[in-house]
């Protein structure tokens, strides 16, 4: 058998076929599995010391509204609500004032420019904790939508299991076209790429954090330096559970869609730009780790389509001596709906309806995109201010 045989080409082709079939239908069934097992756990009811939730917020008016009325709307007994505006020029601070003017719980703050080194958003969240009163400090997007029992539910595990810092994997409020397509393929394969088990090990060197939702026993806060110890850094959320986990805090990462929705980014050029600032940072800059991640979404995902598209156009130019064709064609074809497949399940288990399940390869373009934007954008630029190797840039 030698290169240019039809026995050869039959191996060839069948094995990577094999493979991928093999790899999506564990993917596939493994979706139901990953939720069950990462899931939030039941912990029984106790009296909860006072909770702080923290929002940094910077050009947030259209959004941080319902960010603060969730906030407030928590059944957690005994909460308070801080925001810090961080110089935003859009009235951000007045809408989330005018949300609870006469609520007590409810202060907005004015934060100053960040101090040399500092980038904006780990220099706005060291001063909500600053204005903090909490026994545990909540810090929450200004794009995050509590529900009512987030607080109290997230406080009550990181009581029972005697974390230091517990973080969770919400779910995603979709509405555009482009949010649709490319967000749930973005989300899950950084979840995909995370090993939660080894996360919540303590001992282990692994680390992740979700900024969205991030809780903090405060003697843990205040023992790793707060957000001082990642000051400078755009991946803010994964450092700081790094540091804390590195100096002997137990780390909690668990999936809670229901407990909130966030809506990160509302067009392609935000998914690009937005993913863009954290992807390949949360790979630690490597370049191989980048490139193995695209050869997977070309081999895996995109290859298969394209292979298809070529044999329904002129079967010849890829089965040549491959009998029967019809065979080879419908494999093909199982390779191509196996990744839509996982898709629909990874909607139904998220909770949505499954319809864009159809566009996941368009998706994994995106993906693609991103990564490639990421590894050759040395420096870049997220509401006016600049990072550069993912540092802070002044």
């Amino acid at each position: 058998m030698r290169w240019g045989d039809d026995g050869f080409s039959a191996v060839l082709l069948g094995g990577y076929l094999g493979m991928l079939t093999l790899l999506w239908g564990a993917m596939i069934a493994g979706v139901g599995h990953w939720h069950r097992r990462n899931a939030l756990p039941a912990a029984a009811a106790r009296p909860l010391p006072r909770l702080s939730i923290c929002v940094p917020a910077r050009d947030e008016a259209h959004q941080i509204a319902a960010c603060v009325r969730a906030a407030l709307a928590q059944d957690h007994a005994d909460i308070e609500v801080i925001v810090v505006d961080d110089g935003s020029t859009d009235g951000t601070g007045d809408v989330a004032r005018a949300v609870a003017p006469d609520d007590a719980r409810l202060r907005v703050v004015r934060n100053v420019p960040p101090p040399p080194g500092w980038a904006g958003k780990p220099w706005a969240c060291q001063r909500a904790a600053a204005e903090a009163a909490g026994a545990h400090l909540l810090f929450v997007d200004a794009d995050v939508e509590l529900g009512p029992e987030a607080a109290r539910r997230a406080a009550t595990v990181l009581l029972d299991r005697r974390l230091g810092v517990m973080s969770l994997f919400g779910t995603w409020r979709l509405e555009s076209f482009w949010e649709r397509v490319a967000i749930p393929v973005i989300g899950w394969f950084i979840r995909g790429a995370t090993d939660v088990g080894a996360v919540n090990t303590p001992g282990r060197p692994e680390a992740f954090a979700n900024g969205q939702f991030l809780l903090f026993d405060r003697a843990t806060y205040e023992a790793i330096g707060g957000h001082g110890a990642v000051r400078g850094e755009v991946l803010e959320d994964v450092r700081i559970a790094r540091a804390a986990k590195q100096r002997g805090h137990a780390l909690g990462l668990y999936a809670a869609p229901d407990l909130f929705r966030v809506r990160l980014y509302r067009s392609l050029g935000e998914i690009l730009r937005g993913y863009g600032k954290n992807l390949y940072e949360g790979m630690d800059r490597r370049p191989l780790l980048a490139l193995g991640a695209l050869l997977f979404l070309f081999i895996g995902s995109v290859a298969p389509w394209i292979f298809l598209a070529i044999v329904v156009a002129r079967p010849s130019a890829l089965l040549t001596g491959l009998d029967p064709v019809g065979f080879w064609v419908a494999w093909i074809a199982l390779v191509c709906a196996l990744p839509v497949l996982f898709r629909w399940r990874v909607e139904r288990v998220d909770g949505r309806g499954g319809w864009y399940a159809w566009s996941h390869p368009l998706g994994n373009l995106v993906l693609g995109a991103v990564l490639l934007r990421a590894v050759f954008a040395v420096e870049t630029t997220w509401k006016g201010r600049r990072f550069h190797d993912g540092k802070a840039a002044g």
